[in-house]
């Protein structure tokens, strides 16, 4: 491998160890640990490595043979800072996408020490190096926020936007559902021309793009985020959509209407009682075939 590669991959984290092993063997290794070091204090401005690579490969191009010792070393640190260089700009810009899979719940410390709890099937992005200026993640799926108190902090989702100062609030912005609980301090949801503050206990639900009047709730927290699920006069598609995301496994409900409304919830940590759970209430029969789960009336 060229040390040109070499060097970039290693900028990237991205050498294996057999890589690694070349890559300390080059005659600049010592010199490119010490400036990388270096360089972790050092943000510049925006600086176009690539370009300023090709600028350096067609000044050593129309160099002829005769060039003087002391240009070589010149041109090959020029070019080993301009890698460094946009290399670390690249990188200190980069979003943090954090995800999760099917039964699998995430806890996500951001910079500020404010605390996301990502349920499962869930994507959350935000930015750590302009964090301080602009405090915005992006949310798919459903995550349960505790906001240190700071400068404004909003969730984007696909379909609204959630802006706080320091508060507990819970998201699910799922297939034609999309609700906003606050449970401590205060919300402010911005769902098409619609824009209203949430205090403690009120809930903002919008079903199948319409907007839902809900009472007033008394649960300290949503009931997720301690491996249980709940719903209320809840399309029964809702009920088995999320199923599907606490446990691997698919329902066939041909001869069953998913539009009825279902009131009940279910645990994450036992399969068969979680089907009893949610089959029980609505008079419902059920038989495994590996991960496929077929429902039918008794």
């Amino acid at each position: 491998m060229k040390q040109e590669d070499l060097i970039k991959k290693w900028l990237d984290n991205n050498l294996n160890s057999q890589e690694l092993e070349a890559f300390k063997q080059l005659e600049d290794f010592s010199e490119l640990t010490r400036l990388d070091a270096a360089l972790q204090k050092f943000k510049p401005q925006n600086y176009e490595s690539d370009s300023e690579l090709e600028k350096l490969k067609l000044a050593l191009k129309t160099r002829t043979k005769k060039q003087t010792n002391w240009l070589k070393p010149f041109l090959r640190v020029a070019a080993i800072l301009a890698i460094c260089f946009g290399s670390y700009y690249y990188t200190t810009t980069l979003d943090t996408n954090i995800a999760t899979e099917i039964a699998q719940k995430e806890t996500i410390v951001l910079p500020d020490n404010s605390q996301v709890k990502l349920n499962a099937k869930s994507t959350l992005v935000f930015n750590k190096s302009n964090w301080k200026d602009s405090r915005d993640l992006d949310l798919n799926g459903e995550a349960y926020f505790k906001v240190a108190k700071g400068a404004k902090f909003t969730v984007h989702t696909s379909v609204g936007d959630i802006s706080v100062l320091g508060t507990e609030f819970n998201v699910k912005n799922r297939d034609n559902l999309f609700e906003v609980v606050c449970y401590e301090g205060a919300v402010k949801v911005e769902y098409k021309k619609t824009s209203r503050v949430l205090k403690p206990g009120e809930k903002f639900l919008v079903l199948n793009n319409k907007y839902i009047e809900k009472p007033i709730i008394k649960d300290p927290s949503p009931f997720w985020i301690n491996n249980e699920s709940a719903f209320k006069s809840m399309p029964y598609s809702q009920v088995i959509a999320e199923f599907e995301r606490q446990y691997n496994v698919t329902f066939s409900v041909n001869t069953i209407d998913t539009n009825q409304l279902f009131t009940g919830s279910f645990a994450h940590n036992n399969l068969d009682v979680a089907l009893q759970a949610i089959t029980d209430p609505i008079s419902l029969v059920y038989t495994i075939n590996n991960n496929k789960i077929s429902l039918k009336r008794e």
